[in-house]
């Protein structure tokens, strides 16, 4: 299921795994593969994720990895669900050939587990995979890497149907849409950027999945705050991501570890000492320190 050493070293290089980690995950290896029992959960996670791969998945169901790596023996936790996606990738790579889907697209996609190990190591000071449930819609065919954003096959549930009708939104919950996500260190969203992104993914998936009509891009962001427009110069990338949005009225409760998530690094840092170094800085630490909340936004537009 696993490669070995050498092959392992470069699988890893294929998957952007930082170059600092990587001594870590192959002396690793050796742990996992003399434990019996762990070899047996790394085969029924990687089962479940790849079982019935390219179908998309109800939030809750399929595989919930965060729990399965709970049950890993302690040494290997920070790193088990490193070596599911490892032992997935063959699963991927295949089922992304039959689609005839570009490998350029297939490799920047996958990319995101380097990605996603750089933000732990940044958060912890160690190497680890930060947010493992995420990854498993990448690895399972649910989400493509197009230009500048992310585009994840979805459906509406319910919530969201009746959020987005207040933004002008006709789609019953089940309307299949395209959930567009803003990965982290990919330079300035751009509207040029954005805007390749976008048709890059209309003929993306008018391609590869005709079977599923998307009429729809939605987004549901602290980035499509409102209140951000308070603080942000109308031509600020941000601004102009939001005005691409019919956005719903902000509701719900606070999210306010969101920005601070995002832009600082860490949700957990005090409010009181955020930096104050970008005009996104200040907005967002100001607004906290003077009493105010951060929402989550929600947004569509048609395609």
């Amino acid at each position: 299921m696993l490669p070995d050493t050498d092959e392992l070293a470069e699988v890893l290089l294929d998957l952007a795994v930082p170059h600092q980690d990587i001594g870590e995950l192959i002396a690793s290896r050796r742990t996992l593969t003399a434990d019996s029992g762990a070899m047996r959960l790394l085969a029924e996670c990687t089962g479940e994720l790849v079982r019935d791969i390219g179908k998309i998945i109800e939030y809750g169901d399929g595989l919930q990895l965060i729990e399965r790596v709970a049950e890993a023996p302690p040494a290997l936790r920070r790193f088990f669900a490193a070596y599911a996606f490892v032992a997935a990738l063959p699963h991927t790579r295949a089922y992304h050939r039959a689609l005839g889907i570009p490998a350029d697209v297939s490799r920047r996609t996958l990319a995101d587990l380097g990605r996603n190990m750089v933000v732990h190591r940044r958060r912890h000071g160690r190497a680890g995979v930060q947010s493992p449930q995420w990854l498993t819609l990448h690895f399972r065919g649910e989400l493509y890497q197009l230009g500048r954003l992310q585009f994840q096959r979805a459906t509406l549930w319910t919530g969201a149907a009746a959020t987005l009708a207040r933004a002008g939104f006709d789609g019953a919950a089940g309307t299949p849409c395209l959930d567009i996500h803003i990965p982290e260190f990919l330079g300035p969203l751009t509207p040029a950027a954005c805007d390749r992104s976008v048709a890059l993914a209309r003929e993306f998936f008018a391609l590869h999945h005709p079977e599923e009509p998307y009429r729809a891009a939605m987004c549901h962001s602290w980035l499509l705050d409102p209140q951000l427009k308070r603080y942000l110069s109308a031509d600020s990338n941000i601004v102009r991501f939001q005005e691409r949005f019919r956005i719903a009225r902000r509701g719900g409760e606070p999210a306010d570890t969101e920005p601070v998530q995002f832009v600082f690094g860490d949700p957990e840092l005090a409010v009181a000492g955020l930096p104050r170094r970008t005009s996104l800085e200040r907005a967002v630490g100001d607004h906290l320190r003077a009493g105010g909340h951060w929402y989550m936004g929600h947004g569509w537009f048609p395609l």
